[in-house]
């Protein structure tokens, strides 16, 4: 089931429309308070979220469903084109972004790369079952990561981005690589630098000196790795 909230009811309309079309279920709202009532009955595979909404603005909505420990997928949809709105949305916990005006052949893609990503969440972690290294363990059944015996909250992407490098211990990933590898998409404008901005998050919240880390590192010129030293 995906969720599209969306004030404007043209675009809302066309984007149910376009999913069920493909054969996805699809629900339209036109608001936050709508969106937060279908929640106590139905939680979404992803949410398709406007950013300029009455009552509340699409970034509040996120940042109250990652607040209340909700990791469902959030795609941003705004029709701001300054660097720093698609930064806020990625740093308070969306997943992705697309900016209006957009094709729907694109929206599909987006929203087919994270359902497709959802369904395959890190399975070359899973094949091992537990991962660990230091103080830091990943617990690929049920999907959750400790610090120290500590449970550790983390959005999706970010879990996934983690098992994936941790996968692959001390190999470097290029951001366009991992923009294929954990984001299920090839390099698109300046997409990578939601690579960058899911990095510092993650490190926030394993790392005891993100300025300093210990787990997910820098080859400076080259992308990042996981590293077991």
């Amino acid at each position: 089931m995906i969720y599209c909230v969306e004030d404007d009811a043209g675009i809302r309309e066309l984007v149910v429309y376009t999913l069920q079309n493909t054969g996805m279920e699809a629900r339209g709202f036109a608001d936050g308070t709508a969106l937060f009532s279908a929640l106590r009955n139905e939680k979404p595979d992803l949410i398709l979220l406007d950013v300029m909404m009455p009552k509340m603005m699409g970034f509040d909505v996120c940042r109250a469903l990652r607040a209340e420990g909700d990791n469902v997928p959030v795609i941003i949809l705004t029709a701001r084109e300054e660097e720093e709105d698609k930064i806020l949305g990625l740093e308070i916990g969306a997943d992705d972004y697309i900016t209006k005006p957009f094709s729907m052949r694109e929206l599909m893609a987006r929203v087919k790369a994270n359902i497709r990503r959802t369904a395959m969440v890190s399975g070359a972690a899973a094949e091992s079952g537990m991962s660990a290294g230091g103080a830091l363990t990943i617990n690929t059944e049920n999907f959750q990561v400790y610090k120290s015996g500590r449970p550790i909250e983390l959005t999706q992407r970010e879990y996934e981005l983690l098992t994936f490098l941790a996968s692959h211990p001390d190999k470097v990933f290029s951001r366009v690589d991992l923009m294929e590898q954990v984001w299920n998409y090839g390099y698109v404008g300046d997409d990578v630098r939601t690579v960058d901005v899911t990095v510092r998050r993650l490190r926030e919240k394993i790392e005891d000196d993100p300025a300093s880390p210990r787990y997910i590192l820098t080859r400076r010129g080259v992308g990042y790795y996981y590293s077991t030293l």
